[in-house]
């Protein structure tokens, strides 16, 4: 079984910032990428930042240069620094990760979401 459990969202002023943690746990032999996405009320999910597990990033354009995407390997974790947030950031924020467990299998894991309000 593997879980993702996401922490950090909450309510801030535009123009201020937030850092989203996600840390996957479980029977976890290995994961690929990981990545950060998100849902507004009435639209898709979209794609805000993705890392390899060599460190290569990937960022939507709405979001480059205000937001940095990292990770740390050894704590099976992944962060979003959000700074100089707008309130079109406003959204749930959902963690995803490509794992290899020990049972063999491999599958894309969702968290369960954190909420993010940026207020103007």
């Amino acid at each position: 079984q593997v879980q993702l459990v996401e922490s950090g969202g909450g309510l801030v002023q535009a123009g201020g910032s937030l850092r989203l943690s996600c840390a996957a746990s479980g029977s976890i032999l290995s994961i690929n990428a990981m990545g950060w996405y998100r849902q507004a009320p009435g639209k898709q999910r979209d794609l805000v930042a993705t890392i390899t597990s060599g460190g290569s990033t990937n960022y939507a354009d709405s979001v480059k240069d205000r937001f940095t995407i990292s990770r740390d390997n050894a704590k099976n974790t992944v962060y979003l620094e959000m700074n100089s947030l707008k309130p079109e950031d406003t959204a749930v924020y959902y963690c995803n990760a490509d794992i290899w467990t020990y049972r063999g299998t491999y599958s894309s894991y969702w968290g369960q979401g954190t909420q993010v309000t940026v207020s103007s």
